[in-house]
């Protein structure tokens, strides 16, 4: 097992090269000069072809490309993402608090879709055909049809408006928490519990099914083993999860004005700020090769035969 996790930590490190590089190199394709955001974002009146050769200077900009590459990739082994075009500040001081704001509402977010996703599942795959079944999966349907922004919107207008129950924006207690995750959570949970339930079906006709039934053993521990076998497809999405959780939250942040990496991204690209542009998808890529190689442990360790072909 230690081998298998030490071949597919090493199998990462390629990808994670090759996704820094498309990053620093689709930022170079822009069509505006950095050296001229720069100068806008400070305000500068008039931008001669003086100031930004002086700019280019500073920022290293006139450094041949592969050298400007392996200058910023060390430093963002450092978490020095350079600094801020637009407040001159460091990348990773404005980025780290909006991440870590960012991974709070995610966290909580992915517990509660994996408690509906198995419940759901379950109940649904037990009941297979039955009204339990058809209702739960025409709702799923249906708000997983609808926007975010909508959904957000009309629990906005409910919650906030009209009982005045709870924030509309920041995160100043739990009850903020409250609203910006179950717009999360409805969006996924429906998608997710289908394939708990897809999974459960699977093994429901699966021939140690019937010898258990046909030994007598209690329902409980049938359902149980069913569940447990059923889990390992679904550890894979469970996982991908958190980070497509993780990079999908700019709707519900910027809706509920939550400080995280969504709004901080949409801030960024409005002003063009290049660095927090760039640490911003290198964060969020870092994150699903990190969850994926995460996800290929927990399979292999739950299934030593997935090992054999590593």
């Amino acid at each position: 097992m230690y081998k298998y996790m030490i071949k597919r930590f090493l199998i990462s490190i390629p990808l994670l090269l090759i996704i820094s590089f498309l990053t620093f190199v689709l930022i170079h394709l822009s069509p505006l000069d950095p050296a001229e955001v720069v100068l806008q974002a400070q305000g500068v009146p008039v931008i001669t072809e003086e100031l930004m050769v002086q700019t280019k200077q500073e920022l290293g900009l006139d450094q041949p490309f592969l050298i400007r590459y392996l200058a910023w990739f060390a430093s963002c082994l450092q978490l020095d993402f350079g600094d801020s075009y637009v407040t001159g500040q460091p990348v990773w001081s404005l980025l780290a608090p909006a991440f870590l704001n960012t991974v709070k509402l995610t966290m909580v977010s992915a517990l509660l879709i994996i408690v509906l996703s198995i419940v759901l599942g379950v109940v649904c795959a037990l009941r297979e055909g039955k009204m339990t079944d058809k209702t739960v999966r025409g709702i799923s349907f249906f708000v997983t049809a609808m926007p975010s922004y909508a959904l957000a919107a009309i629990l906005i207008w409910l919650f906030s408006v009209k009982l005045d129950l709870l924030p509309t924006s920041g995160m100043n207690s739990l009850s903020s928490y409250i609203l910006p995750v179950i717009v999360i959570a409805v969006s996924y949970a429906g998608l997710y519990f289908r394939i708990i339930r897809s999974s459960m079906l699977n093994n429901l006709n699966e021939n140690y099914v019937m010898y258990g039934r046909a030994c007598g053993l209690p329902e409980h521990k049938i359902t149980k083993t069913i569940l447990r076998n059923s889990l390992q497809v679904a550890v894979s999405v469970f996982c991908m999860a958190v980070p497509i959780i993780l990079g999908s939250t700019v709707v519900v942040e910027n809706m509920f004005a939550w400080p995280g990496l969504g709004s901080l991204s949409v801030k960024s690209i409005l002003s063009r700020d290049f660095p927090m542009i760039q640490a911003y998808v290198l964060v969020l890529a870092t994150a699903f090769v990190l969850f994926n190689t995460v996800s290929d442990m927990i399979n292999a360790a739950i299934n030593p035969k997935l090992r054999e072909g590593l």
